[in-house]
């Protein structure tokens, strides 16, 4: 799925605003934070942080997008016409989301979090998480399909199903279980 984008203006000010709400919209939630904390954390006048971001929706949504940013750089490229490194990007995208799990501070998948507090599928934020989950079932499904499962598009969807609940299980429950129990997982799955 391609993204369309519009050019970032980029200065100091808007790295500190969105270094700001990343860190405390991950550790406290999203509608827990006003913008005026943000903005003083920052070190920015409120008049900065409209000139970068017309209102705090597009602030979460230039968070998520930056968490995006990272996680495709991390993911990389299906490698087309080679199973076995098909299936050893699978491999490794389980045991990157295992790491997280396990990861000092975890609270749990960012996108979730923002879908659960933009449940209205016309909000711009909830938009952002729908399109992080299209392309990374995108890269799911072709990956599986280059390393020869018969069904990749099922197998994306149930790879999925059990990130998200590894992603929920690392939070509320015994991380190193949930890393263990998700990779094992996505073996069996690879195996089908």
């Amino acid at each position: 799925m391609t993204r369309v984008t519009t050019p970032v203006r980029t200065s100091a000010a808007r790295d500190r605003l969105l270094a700001s709400a990343s860190r405390t919209f991950y550790g406290e939630g999203i509608r827990g934070v006003g913008v005026d904390r943000i903005v003083t954390e920052a070190g920015v006048t409120r008049a900065t942080f409209y000139r970068h971001f017309p209102g705090k929706d597009d602030l979460v949504v230039a968070y998520l997008r930056a968490i995006d940013v990272d996680v495709r750089a991390r993911v990389g490229e299906v490698p087309e016409g080679d199973p076995a490194a098909a299936a050893g990007l699978v491999r490794a995208i389980a045991g990157g989301i295992g790491g997280e799990l396990c990861s000092h501070g975890f609270r749990g998948c960012p996108f979730i979090n923002a879908a659960a507090e933009f449940p209205d599928p016309d909000s711009p934020v909830h938009r952002a998480v729908v399109e992080h989950r299209a392309w990374l079932a995108d890269v799911l499904t072709r990956a599986f399909a280059t390393a020869g499962h018969a069904d990749p598009a099922e197998t994306a969807r149930r790879f999925l199903m059990l990130r998200d609940g590894a992603m929920v299980a690392g939070y509320l429950g015994d991380p190193e279980a949930a890393r263990s129990t998700l990779l094992a997982a996505v073996e069996d799955l690879l195996a089908g």
